[in-house]
């Protein structure tokens, strides 16, 4: 029973997730929650192997776009990427406080070619 619960609620979460939150947010949650950053003790950084295609999948965007967010997060020092994805705490603390850069968040720069 308790499973089903937490399963339910986290459902609602996902929801709520998808409709009013932007992709790198989605991105950065997804990031936490397979670090273990939810549950209380020592969180795992590391997560498991997965793809750039598998994440743009659960969170709902194109490949390209989690390459864009993923770099970016990896130039502000929120996760470190060689070969496994590890996420750090900042990562959480820039959820929480709402303090990801909004600049280009949504928008990459377009290079136009003359």
């Amino acid at each position: 029973m308790k499973f089903l619960v937490e399963r339910g609620v986290r459902a609602q979460a996902d929801l709520v997730d998808q409709l009013f939150n932007s992709s790198e947010k989605r991105l950065a949650r997804t990031l936490l929650l397979m670090a273990d950053y939810d549950k209380p003790g020592q969180p795992e950084t590391f997560i498991p192997p997965v793809t750039q295609q598998t994440l743009a999948e659960m969170i709902g965007t194109t490949r390209s776009r989690v390459s864009f967010f993923m770099n970016r997060f990896r130039a502000l020092g929120f996760i470190d990427y060689n070969g496994r994805i590890q996420v750090h705490k900042s990562l959480l603390s820039a959820v929480l406080l709402d303090q990801l850069p909004d600049h280009n968040a949504e928008n990459p720069p377009v290079v136009s070619v003359k």
